[in-house]
C-alpha cells in the first residue's frame, strides 16, 4: 500500500512540472509572437494610415520649420524620400526640446526621432539607431590655390606664420590648441562670417569650422579667390575622432521599422542620391557617412 501511494505520489509530481513546463513554454512563446507584433506594429500601422509622426528640435540645417510652417532640414528631408519609397507619404512633425526627443520617442508621442542626432553609445542603450546619413567634421578655407599649402590643424600648428579665423567660444578654439597650434595663431571673430572677412582682408591666412557652416559660407560670400581645402584631414582629439555620424533614431522595438529604413537608405547611398538631397543644406561629399553603421558607433 505505502509503495502504491509512493508511486502514485512519483507520478503526480511528474505530471505537475511537465504541466507547469508546458506552461511557461507556451507563455513564453505567446510572449515572443507577441514582441514579433509589436516589432512589426509601428512600420504597418504607418503604411495603412500613409502618415508617420516625427519628432524634431528646430535646428538648422538637420531639422527645423520655415516661417511659413513646413518642416525641412537635412535629416528631414532624407527621412521623407526614405518613408516615401517605404510607402508612408505624409510626415506630421513635433517640435520640441531636443532634450526632450529621445523621451517622446520612448513614450509614443512620436514614432522616429529625424533631428540629426549624433550616434553615441550612451544614447544607443536608449534608442535604436539607423545607419548614419552623413558626417560632420571639421573644414577649412583658405586664398585660392592654397598658398600655405594647409590640409591640417596639424600643417597651421607648424606654420608660425599662419593665423586662423574662429568664431569666439567654438570648440574649434579647443581643437586647434590640443593640435599644437599656437594662441597668437588664433584670431577669434564675433561670428562666421566675419571670419570670411577676415580672410578675404588677408588678416588671416585660413579659417575653420564645421563642413556645413563652412559650405553655407562660402555659398553666401560668393568670392572665387577664396576656396575650401577638400582633402583636409580630420584632427584627432586626446586621441579619438572628433567627427560626428547623425541619424534618424526608432523605439528598441520598432526592429522592422528601423530595418526597412536602413535598407531604403543604403540604396540611396549607391544610387546618389542622398548627396543630392544633402547638397541644399550645405553637405558635400566630404560629409557622406561612408560605411559607417550604427553598430560600430554604439561601441565607441
Amino acid at each position: 500500500m505505502n509503495k502504491l501511494f509512493s508511486y502514485a505520489l512519483c507520478l503526480l509530481f511528474v505530471l505537475t512540472v511537465v504541466g507547469c513546463t508546458s506552461q511557461s513554454t507556451s507563455s513564453q512563446t505567446n510572449a515572443d509572437d507577441e514582441k514579433s507584433t509589436t516589432q512589426e506594429n509601428t512600420l504597418e500601422k504607418a503604411k495603412k494610415q500613409g502618415f508617420i509622426t516625427v519628432g524634431f528640435a528646430n535646428e538648422n540645417p538637420y531639422a527645423y520649420a520655415t516661417p511659413d510652417g513646413k518642416l525641412t532640414g537635412e535629416a528631414v528631408e532624407v527621412a521623407r524620400v526614405i518613408l516615401k519609397n517605404m510607402g508612408i507619404n505624409e510626415m506630421n512633425g513635433v517640435l520640441t526640446e531636443f532634450g526632450s526627443l529621445i523621451p517622446g520617442l520612448k513614450a509614443k508621442r512620436f514614432d522616429i526621432i529625424t533631428a540629426g542626432m549624433f550616434v553615441n553609445p550612451a544614447r544607443s542603450k536608449e534608442v535604436a539607431f539607423a545607419n548614419p546619413e552623413y558626417s560632420i567634421g571639421e573644414a577649412i578655407a583658405v586664398k585660392q590655390g592654397n598658398p600655405h599649402n594647409l590640409h591640417s590643424y596639424k600643417d597651421i600648428a607648424a606654420n608660425k606664420d599662419v593665423k586662423v579665423a574662429v568664431m569666439v567660444g567654438a570648440i574649434e578654439n579647443e581643437y586647434l590648441v590640443k593640435s599644437g597650434v599656437a594662441k597668437d595663431q588664433i584670431v577669434t571673430v564675433p561670428d562666421q562670417p566675419s571670419a570670411i572677412s577676415a580672410l578675404q582682408a588677408g588678416r588671416v591666412q585660413t579659417v575653420t569650422m564645421t563642413g556645413p557652416s563652412l559650405q553655407a559660407s562660402l555659398t553666401s560670400a560668393k568670392d572665387s579667390k577664396i576656396e575650401r581645402v577638400m582633402d583636409f584631414t580630420q584632427p584627432e582629439i586626446d586621441g579619438k575622432s572628433i567627427r560626428g555620424y547623425g541619424a534618424a533614431a526608432f523605439r528598441m522595438e520598432d526592429t522592422a521599422f528601423r530595418e526597412a529604413f536602413n535598407s531604403e537608405l543604403d540604396k540611396l547611398k549607391k544610387s546618389g542620391q542622398l548627396l543630392e538631397i544633402l547638397k541644399p543644406f550645405g553637405f558635400t561629399d566630404q560629409e557622406l557617412p561612408g560605411d559607417m553603421t550604427a553598430e560600430q558607433l554604439s561601441k565607441g
